[in-house]
């Protein structure tokens, strides 16, 4: 099994859903709130789409109440 380990910024409450790749990042905007893990769980569904995977396998490793996280991706 592989794995990808990836550095993300969170921008919650944005207007509009995307993912933009950084020099060694994503930056990912998210409609939801930073509260009640809302915004985490947008967090990996959107992930899940944009890297075409289950969300079972992603993980947030570090930074569940940051806007600076690292993501692994099992795969």
């Amino acid at each position: 099994m592989k794995e990808k380990i990836i550095n993300i910024k969170v921008i919650p409450k944005a207007k509009k859903q995307k993912i933009v790749q950084e020099e060694n990042r994503l930056k990912v905007y998210l409609k939801s709130p930073p509260e009640d893990g809302k915004a985490n769980k947008e967090l990996i569904k959107v992930l899940s789409e944009y890297f075409k995977t289950n969300k079972e396998r992603i993980q947030i490793i570090k930074g569940k109440f940051s806007r600076n996280k690292v993501i692994k991706i099992n795969s």
